[in-house]
């Protein structure tokens, strides 16, 4: 693992920790139940990924994502999903 992976490794390991500890608390389900449990096995995707070596390769071409997007999302799985939060990003206006 390089600097930058082993960064995204500690902080993914805090994230599943506390998103664990969340989850523990919660006395009922409710719609966030579902969004902490999908975002659990997308933390659990990225850190296995990082062991076997394979993090940040593109799940359906091979091709290596963009680094300075996975420290930004290191859950991120193909350029497909990148392509789909894509089109969620605020984008600045020009003023002139």
């Amino acid at each position: 693992m390089n600097a930058m992976q082993e960064k995204l490794f500690l902080e993914l390991r805090q994230n599943k920790k506390e998103i664990e500890q969340s989850l523990a608390n919660k006395n009922e389900k409710d719609w966030l139940t579902d969004i902490l449990k999908e975002e659990l096995r997308d933390i659990e995707v990225a850190l296995r990924k990082l062991k076997e070596g394979n993090f940040g390769q593109c799940e359906i071409s091979g091709e290596l994502l963009p680094e300075k997007l996975l420290t930004m999302i290191p859950t991120l799985r193909s350029k497909r999903d990148f392509a789909f939060l894509e089109h969620f990003w605020k984008k600045s206006i020009p003023l002139s």
